[in-house]
């Protein structure tokens, strides 16, 4: 059968249900400063859920997010945090971390979901660059994620491969079920988008399960490496306010373990090789995943390298 990287599911989600502060100030980087035993413990449970990937939580310390509380020069604190605590948690899940690769987080810069709100690829490929050098020496990879234009991804690619580190890019997709990016690009736009740039991978994540499986066949007509993990979100509307996800978008309730489980494992048939999860998927939904891959006679893989 088919090598497999299994992934983490939602972190920062995961974190906002665990704790009982369910307004941070600082979004999910909130949780570096004032509750690092429970980041910790988040990742530790992913990995000893299956896991072999988990990216640090470092989806909201970015210099556009954190300059809008006035506090831009607690980035690099806050991503050395997000890199430290991924590294001990891999630690303390003993045997079970071993081979796990940690994987550096490029996000949308000026807002998730809004593709009108991307800013032009100089600017954007700037504050890459300051986050990829800040991550670089702590990462096996980088997980460019939850990009919604083919600039966006081109842009936070061109960074995180001038660091020497693996790149995967990972695509927010139209809910509509479509293959297209929430832009409107197609797949293809995108991935030609990244010419010239030594892409190990290329993913969707963010987004509904059904939409990543309308968008397989394309994604493996890349010719990369593919693979997806979709968010537990109804539709996310077009006018979606960066932020406030929880009082515009509601949790779907069909999405327990075994569900989410079926659609990864129609990837997973449809030739895609790294599954895991996004918001609003915990480590049961990664146990169950794992439980079923091992059953259906997949091997659990880690990151070739590390």
């Amino acid at each position: 059968m088919t090598d497999i990287i299994l992934l983490e599911g939602g972190t920062g989600q995961e974190l906002l249900n665990r704790s009982s502060n369910k307004a941070p100030r600082h979004w999910s980087a909130e949780y570096l400063l004032t509750e690092p035993g429970l980041v910790r413990a988040v990742h530790r449970d992913y990995i000893l859920a299956g896991a072999r990937v988990i990216t640090i939580n470092a989806y909201s310390a970015s210099f556009t997010r954190m300059t809008l509380l006035g506090e831009a020069d607690r980035v690099p604190e806050l991503q050395r945090l997000a890199c430290d605590l991924a590294r001990a948690a891999r630690d303390d899940a003993g045997e079970a971390g071993h081979g796990v690769a940690i994987a550096g987080c490029l996000p949308p810069l000026n807002g998730t979901y809004r593709p009108d709100r991307v800013r032009q690829f100089e600017e954007n490929l700037a504050e890459y660059r300051q986050l990829a050098a800040l991550q670089a020496p702590y990462v096996d990879l980088f997980r460019c994620e939850t990009l919604s234009t083919a600039d966006e991804g081109r842009a936070a690619a061109m960074a995180a491969a001038a660091t020497g580190r693996p790149v995967w890019v990972s695509w927010t997709l139209d809910d509509a079920g479509g293959t297209a990016l929430r832009s409107g690009e197609t797949i293809t736009q995108a991935h030609q988008a990244l010419t010239g740039i030594p892409v190990a991978a290329v993913l969707a994540n963010c987004t509904a399960p059904e939409a990543i499986s309308a968008a397989m066949a394309e994604l493996v007509a890349t010719g990369l490496p593919t693979g997806g993990y979709a968010n537990g979100f109804m539709p996310i509307p077009k006018s979606f306010l960066p932020g406030k996800t929880l009082d515009q978008v509601a949790v779907r309730q069909d999405l327990d373990p075994a569900a989410y489980a079926r659609f990864a494992m129609a990837w997973v048939a449809g030739g895609a090789s790294i599954v895991g999860g996004c918001c609003e998927t915990g480590p049961a939904h990664i146990a169950r995943l794992r439980a079923d891959l091992i059953a259906a006679g997949h091997t659990l893989v880690s990151v070739a390298g590390i």
